[in-house]
């Protein structure tokens, strides 16, 4: 394409990754207005609770549509290979959504907040009426996904972080009215996440059917379901593995000796550590666009990125600005401050480890091998249940420490899987991680 035409420089790289991590940072903004917006109900621990559920579930149903962002961007190379990943999504959007429509609708539905999220027999109506809304934004993140995959195809990533900007300040006046005309529930949340999902997804569609109309070739490839059902489908259990690895350490946290401060110091640790590894979540997409351009700049540009979320939790962690942001940012006393520090100390190993897994992901996906990165998230999954169940045996009172040891320690056997696979990879490729220009 155009956009990838002439020498690449790190002003390119940089003018096409920071927009990325500039919107994938913002977007954490969105369940910010959310829950101020919530916690100003009258029965705000319910509504809030409620809604918590209703988004709990979502963001496990999610999962198979969110990754379409990443298909797109990977197969897509004309305009006739995305209509193919279209027809294709439908399948996907069909069945999630006929699933959300019954667990919204029927009893099913209610055993699941009961029984999996420990919901009251009274919150149920509410949340279910809470999902009924929240299901619509599958629909609208789904095509949204879709049409940000172009985006990022043609090299237009500050789109990305316009859109998201729209989005939170349409919401903000959204979430103001609801304020000033004191209607306030859990469906005000709802409402709120659909309004914000359907503004991104509106500009996405305008910004992505340009692009497909005016630079995108009419057909060059012959991009096939089979090949889409091998990349999508290892990608979708990559993802759900990842969400379901947190839920796991706090079941294990439940046996230490505090459990309260163990699962919040975890808790709040993990946020910020996210937080802060936000704006690199997109390092994958620099592989996908660029590699191939100039491998060696590429690996040069991520060698300084990948620093940088490490340096941040390092002065978090070991000078006096940590407890100045866990008291007057996050709100802690002073107990809970120190020992979520003492567990962020071990996360400094997750920070520095999680943009190269996210990079060689990045080559995996390059070269269409998802199933491999399936296989590493596995042992990552396993590494951690090992790690965490013998640490709370054995040293139950590190309490929200064990979490932090676990979940690094098995992103670093991710990295060393992924980093094995890479390279027996690259030595059949004729070493293609050897500048070649």
């Amino acid at each position: 394409m155009n956009a990838r035409k002439g020498q690449l420089t790190y002003k390119k790289l940089s003018g096409f990754f920071i927009p990325l991590g500039f919107s994938a940072s913002l977007t954490s903004i969105t369940h910010v207005i959310i829950n101020g917006t919530l916690s100003r109900g009258e029965n705000a621990a319910f509504i809030i609770a409620c809604y918590a559920v209703a988004f709990a579930l979502f963001g496990i149903i999610e999962r198979p549509i969110i990754v379409f962002r990443q298909t797109c961007s990977a197969l897509v190379k004309d305009v006739r290979s995305f209509k193919v990943l279209s027809l294709f999504m439908v399948v996907p959007m069909v069945i999630i959504i006929v699933f959300s429509l019954i667990m919204a609708f029927s009893s099913l539905g209610d055993w699941v907040y009961m029984n999996l999220f420990n919901a009251d027999a009274n919150m149920v109506d509410t949340i279910s009426d809470t999902f009924a809304i929240i299901l619509f934004v599958i629909i609208f993140s789904g095509i949204r996904g879709l049409y940000q995959g172009v985006i990022i195809n043609n090299l237009e990533t500050k789109w990305l972080t316009i859109m998201v900007v729209i989005r939170l300040i349409i919401m903000f006046l959204v979430a103001y009215l609801f304020v000033y005309f004191d209607y306030i529930t859990s469906l005000s949340g709802a409402i709120l996440f659909l309004v914000g999902m359907f503004i991104e997804c509106a500009i996405s569609v305008w910004k992505g059917h340009g692009i497909l109309k005016f630079s995108f070739p009419e057909k060059e490839t012959n991009l096939k379901k089979g090949e889409i059902a091998k990349f999508y489908l290892p990608l979708v259990f990559y993802f759900v593995i990842q969400t379901i690895l947190v839920p796991i350490i706090y079941v294990f946290l439940a046996k230490t000796h505090n459990i309260e401060m163990g699962i919040a110091s975890f808790a709040l640790a993990f946020s910020i550590t996210q937080m802060l590894l936000s704006f690199f979540m997109y390092t994958h997409q620099l592989v996908l666009q660029m590699y191939e351009v100039n491998k060696q700049k590429v690996i040069r540009f991520i060698i300084f990125l990948s620093l940088l979320p490490t340096l941040a939790l390092v002065i978090l962690c070991y000078t006096p600005v940590g407890m100045w942001f866990m008291g007057e940012v996050m709100g802690a006393d002073e107990e809970l401050a120190m020992t979520t520090i003492v567990v962020m100390k071990f996360f400094i190993i997750k920070t520095l480890v999680f943009p190269w897994v996210d990079f060689l992901n990045g080559y995996l996906m390059l070269h269409r091998k998802t199933k491999r990165m399936a296989v590493a998230q596995i042992v990552n999954l396993v590494t951690v249940i090992v790690t965490v169940s013998m640490l709370v045996t054995f040293f139950p009172s590190w309490n929200g420490v064990n979490g932090s040891i676990a979940a690094s320690l098995g992103e670093l056997v991710a990295l060393v899987i992924v980093l094995s696979i890479v390279m027996r990879m690259s030595a059949r490729n004729k070493s293609p991680l050897r500048e070649t220009s």
